[in-house]
């Protein structure tokens, strides 16, 4: 799948993307996105910057922990998911002011060393260069800054592998099926197939330039954090 039809992909599912992540993982999935936030080190004042931010669910967590002296920046290359993000963050008055920015994650619009930490939330495994869009994190980020990127893993119990694919199956894509989304969601489960492993992901952090990287499996290893220092 192309760079193009993924951003035509999340471009469609945007109306409903909260709704069924919501239901899907049982609101699991914002419990994932407060610890991968913890793991950034998000601090009070810092810039902070959310790629692949979706309707801006870890943007406005990022928020909340840089405070009002804080900055805290937006990025998705899906416009409709940004529209979303950006009415949900003034609906909430979330302070700071997010600042939302259409870009593709691989040619960032912002200077070196700029940001005192990052997330990213469900974008790695959709990105057509994974190391690229590595690259590209630590060049924006401030030298021993931190960098947290939540995604979908294989986990290493064949059971459990099992039951991830049976539940991707038999309720992630029927649910979306009934909101007339099969396509949009059916493509989660090859794109999991090629997606690098925990300890894979952490060889390519190490051939990117960052000085650690660490994955931790969460969920029974269904997901997984990635944890990366300049």
């Amino acid at each position: 799948m192309n760079s193009d039809h993924i951003q035509a992909l999340f471009d469609r599912i945007a109306p409903v993307y909260d709704e069924l992540n919501n239901g899907l993982s049982f609101g699991q999935h914002r419990i994932w996105k407060q610890m991968t936030v913890k793991w950034s080190a998000a601090k009070p004042g810092d810039t902070a910057l959310d790629l692949c931010c979706g309707s801006g669910d870890l943007a406005q967590m990022l928020a909340e922990k840089v405070g009002k002296t804080g900055a805290v920046y937006g990025v998705d290359f899906s416009a409709a998911q940004l529209e979303v993000a950006r009415d949900r963050s003034e609906r909430r008055c979330i302070k700071p002011s997010i600042q939302w920015i259409k870009s593709d994650v691989l040619n960032l619009p912002f200077a070196d060393n700029h940001f005192d930490c990052a997330t990213m939330g469900y974008g790695l495994r959709n990105v057509v260069d994974i190391l690229g869009s590595l690259k590209e994190i630590h060049r924006v980020l401030k030298p021993r800054a931190k960098a947290a990127i939540l995604d979908m893993h294989r986990p290493d119990s064949a059971w459990i592998r099992s039951f991830q694919q049976w539940y991707l199956d038999e309720v992630v894509v029927p649910a979306a099926q009934r909101l007339g989304f099969t396509e949009e969601y059916a493509y989660i489960a090859p794109s999991l197939d090629k997606f690098p492993t925990g300890t894979e992901q952490v060889r390519l952090a190490d051939q990117a330039g960052f000085s650690s990287a660490t994955h931790y499996p969460i969920a029974g290893g269904t997901m997984g954090v990635l944890v990366v220092t300049k």
